[in-house]
């Protein structure tokens, strides 16, 4: 079988772009012989030319100039695992207007100026392919683009941080409190030394964004979406969560509703018998709700050098393929700014912890609250905690608003010495 050669001009060779470098090399003939493309690396940006990154014999060109790879006569498709926003944008804008396919994993920069990458490249005729960008070597964007394109979809809730995960799943299995298990999850790699971008969400809100504008056609940005971390998660909540039949999560949600686009991302009860709750340590899983479909979960590692590769190597296949053949995918189309889901108005149910006089009628007092706001009460139980009481609710499905109104009433209330933890719960309504 003949196989055309496409040439790759890869920005950036760290843990990602090293790995897929090796896996071409590995696996070259076969990929020649199942998808017809023959890839070659002729160039490769890095910021110091003289480190070793052990990567496999060949004859491309190393640089320290990122816009000459771009612009190399003899790069047909380029490849950009740099990160960060400048100067991977300009650099990708300029392959795009040159005519040349892109494969990226940069999700901060989609997350930004998705819309603008998607509209270059429909100017320009070539693809833009980004599986790599959310959730690592889970096949995510391409059956949102392509097998559920079809139907409507309605939420997308997702585990899409593995140190996040790693870290409830450490507290919740093992009793740790968040800051050993912060502390083991850097110590194993899971978490950066500063890991602000993971525990305070950052990472999991640029994922929400990707993930909304492309299951909605929306034009979401990172700005866009609601965000909470975990670090005020207390080993108090994990255990009232196992009592409770729930497990606390990090989800970003994604989800249309009366024609508005929400997107959102905090720390959840999940029952127990949702597929997510099994979700552990650093692995990802995705849950998508189609009109049509139903329920489709997608699993599996979301980080790491092979997994995200591989994901960006299934890019560059498809890419090449494309370009040999004079054609391109399934594109993006335009992305339509719509009116958010504002947070308020998110229906969802809610565990609140409450510190209170341990004394006659201060039950009722703080029970009353909750009705003068329309928040109905599922579920209560109380502990003893010295002259205090801890007490527990779990309401029925109640508005954003609601909820808040009654968490700020709550505070003023004499018989309330603290409100604590306020989570949503994953179930009716959410």
């Amino acid at each position: 079988m003949t196989s055309s050669v496409v040439r790759l001009g890869l920005l950036g060779c760290g843990n990602v772009g090293s790995s897929l470098a090796q896996m071409i090399a590995s696996n070259g003939d076969a990929i020649a012989e199942r998808a017809g493309v023959r890839l070659e690396i002729t160039q490769i940006a890095v910021r110091d030319v003289a480190k070793d990154r052990g990567l496999p014999a060949n004859s491309a060109s190393i640089t320290d100039d990122p816009s000459s790879v771009v612009a190399a006569s003899d790069v047909d498709l380029v490849v950009e695992v740099m990160g960060g926003i400048e100067p991977a944008r300009t650099l990708i804008l300029a392959a795009l207007a040159a005519g040349k396919p892109v494969v990226t994993a940069n999700k901060a920069l989609l997350a930004a100026a998705g819309a603008e990458l998607f509209a270059a490249a429909e100017a320009g005729g070539v693809d833009l392919l980004f599986e790599a960008s959310v959730c690592g070597g889970i096949p995510l964007m391409r059956p949102l683009r392509e097998s559920l394109a079809g139907d409507r979809i309605l939420r997308v809730t997702g585990i899409v941080n593995g140190t996040t995960n790693y870290i409830l799943t450490r507290m919740t299995e093992a009793g740790q409190s968040f800051a050993d298990a912060l502390a083991e999850a850097q110590a194993l790699g899971f978490a950066e030394a500063d890991p602000t971008a993971d525990v305070e969400a950052h990472d999991a809100a640029a994922k929400a964004a990707i993930i909304a504008s492309i299951a909605f056609g929306a034009e979401v940005t990172d700005s866009d979406v609601y965000r909470e971390g975990i670090t005020s998660i207390t080993a108090g909540d994990i255990e009232a969560a196992r009592e409770l039949g729930y497990v606390v999560k990090l989800l970003a949600v994604a989800e249309e509703r009366d024609g508005k686009v929400g997107a959102r991302v905090h720390p959840a009860m999940v029952p127990v018998q949702h597929p997510l709750a099994s979700v552990r340590e650093a692995f990802n899983a995705v849950f998508i709700e189609g009109e049509a479909t139903g329920e489709v979960m997608l699993y599996g590692r979301g980080a790491g050098g092979f997994p995200t590769a591989s994901a960006v190597l299934g890019d560059v296949i498809d890419a090449a393929k494309n370009l040999a053949s004079g054609g391109r995918g399934a594109t993006i189309g335009k992305l339509v700014r719509r009116e958010m889901l504002p947070m308020e108005g998110v229906v969802s149910q809610y565990y609140l912890e409450v510190e209170a006089a341990d004394r006659p009628g201060v039950l009722a007092v703080v029970a009353d609250v909750f009705g003068r706001h329309e928040v109905s009460i599922e579920s209560m139980q109380q502990r003893g905690i010295g002259e205090d009481a801890r007490l527990i609710f779990v309401t029925h499905s109640a508005r954003e608003s609601d909820l808040r109104s009654t968490v700020e009433e709550l505070r003023e209330t004499d018989a309330v010495h603290r409100v604590g933890s306020v989570l949503r719960v994953l179930g009716s309504g959410e």
